[in-house]
């Protein structure tokens, strides 16, 4: 199922969700950090962190709700992309509270348990809702243009996947099912 909010080609979902995932997976990481080396600056720096990934996860949910909405009902891929969905609905709520809380606090230095307990919770919650993204993409096809296979044309050709520039000028291009190994 091709994706619906594209841009040059390309599925905006996929290429924005990188940025929430890797803020609030450094964020957590850099706490672990902070507890190791008893350097609350790794700290502050997750706070940061968690509030830009907390905004780009709200911009990376536009483009995968309108791809969700586009999906058939009553498919496997409508009911994991509703789970995938609502988890990271729970996440992005998990952060805010954590974020909220570490707010509250004097300083950013110093987190607090809770807030930090949160975070785990909301990290093994993302690796399962990221797994739930990635059997959308690679097992259902969704956010794949039809015909994807590869040798397919640059995005920006004009092209469908299926054709080439040999076929666009001479003859309609045939419809080749996509290999997967």
């Amino acid at each position: 199922m091709e994706s619906r909010a594209k841009l040059f080609g390309h599925a905006l979902h996929q290429m924005l969700v990188v940025f929430p995932l890797g803020l609030l997976v450094m964020a957590f990481i850099f706490d672990g950090i902070a507890l190791a080396t008893r350097n609350g600056d790794w700290h502050q720096a997750a706070f940061w962190m968690i509030g830009a990934g907390l905004i780009s996860g709200l911009l990376a949910a536009v483009p995968g709700i309108i791809d969700w909405v586009a999906i058939p009902i009553g498919t496997r891929a409508k009911s994991i992309g509703l789970f995938h969905g609502l988890g990271n609905i729970a996440l992005i709520v998990l952060f805010t509270v954590a974020w909220l809380l570490r707010k509250s606090q004097l300083s950013p230095q110093e987190p607090g348990a809770m807030a930090l307990a949160i975070e785990v919770v909301a990290v093994g919650l993302g690796v399962i809702t990221a797994w739930l993204g990635g059997e959308l993409v690679d097992r259902l096809g969704v956010g794949v243009d039809p015909g994807a296979n590869l040798n397919a044309p640059n995005s920006l050709s004009g092209l469908t996947a299926t054709e080439t520039t040999e076929s666009a000028a001479v003859t309609p291009s045939p419809s080749y099912p996509s290999r997967r190994s």
